[in-house]
């Protein structure tokens, strides 16, 4: 066994653009030839993915998969939007939607499931890089499951069955008529799409969310002039409207435009016949919160031809 040298590390990692890692274990395997090496890196797929992996990657496709009373959401990022209507990569976002399904919503221990074909989710992932030749992760996943009612989704700006650029799941817990329950989950899933809420019900607005706002709208009340009773009645007032605007069952479903969510659940459980209540709800928009880089294509130009 040749002995592996931190130079031929250094040397390997700098012909390849791998990590250090993976350049040592590269070494290992090909007993320190060079060449030998760089064409195991990039049979692994690490080569090409470690050159790329610089790259911001706010494109590609939210996956979303729904069985019965479990649903789950998996977001998984490209570089370019072309990637989001290829094939293979489509598929690739199925199955980690699918294995997201059966293993649960952590990222981390998604990333370590069995893919299927003897690699890890996460290796499979890296073969993609190998494969379509853009930088690619999985971002994000969740899921939600009901013991007792149905679990509806909504793909926003579909490309393929089950994959676009919003995706919403919400979990309604009822004893009424499958069928029909599913469907009132469907249109609370595309509200949610439009709407954008951040909580529930006024119960689990976070607190410090609502301090903040009780704040500001304390000081904009002052600087009214009135007195301190009058100022308080403001506050209130516009904490309504505050949660009008953040609160799933407090905002106007956008449906009919007039009725609010809590009173469109009442009518609906009449139509089931049982009680109808929101278990949760999940919304993925793509890219959401990536910095994405404007790119100058002239300097680019400029760049590669120097």
């Amino acid at each position: 066994m040749a002995e592996i040298t931190a130079a031929a590390v250094k040397e390997l990692r700098e012909k390849s653009g791998a990590g250090m890692m993976d350049c040592k274990a590269a070494l290992t395997e090909t007993d320190g030839d060079m060449d030998a090496a760089v064409d195991w890196l990039r049979k692994k797929g690490l080569s090409a993915a470690a050159k790329k992996a610089g790259r911001a990657a706010a494109e590609g496709l939210v996956g979303m998969v729904v069985e019965g009373g479990v649903g789950a959401l998996v977001e998984v990022n490209a570089e370019t939007d072309f990637v989001a209507r290829n094939e293979t990569f489509q598929k690739f976002v199925a199955k980690v939607a699918q294995i997201a399904l059966e293993n649960g919503a952590d990222a981390d221990a998604l990333k370590a499931a069995d893919f299927g074909d003897g690699n890890t989710v996460e290796e499979a992932t890296v073969n993609q890089v190998a494969t379509i030749g853009e930088n690619i992760g999985l971002r994000r996943s969740t899921r939600l499951t009901v013991s007792n009612g149905t679990v509806s989704g909504y793909i926003h700006n579909q490309i393929a069955p089950g994959m676009g650029k919003i995706g919403v799941l919400v979990a309604l817990e009822s004893d009424g008529d499958a069928a029909k329950l599913d469907e009132i989950g469907r249109q609370l899933a595309m509200h949610v799409a439009a709407a954008q809420p951040q909580f529930l019900d006024i119960s689990s607005v976070d607190a410090s969310a609502l301090d903040r706002e009780r704040e500001v709208l304390a000081e904009q009340a002052r600087a009214s002039g009135k007195p301190d009773e009058i100022v308080q009645k403001m506050v209130e007032g516009r904490l309504r409207k505050y949660y009008e605007e953040v609160v799933l069952t407090e905002q106007v479903f956008v449906i009919d435009g007039e009725t609010k969510v809590s009173k469109f659940l009442e009518a609906a459980a009449k139509d089931v016949g049982s009680p109808i209540k929101i278990a949760g709800f999940e919304r993925f928009t793509l890219g959401e919160g990536v910095e994405r880089r404007e790119e100058d294509f002239a300097d680019e130009v400029a760049k590669l031809t120097n």
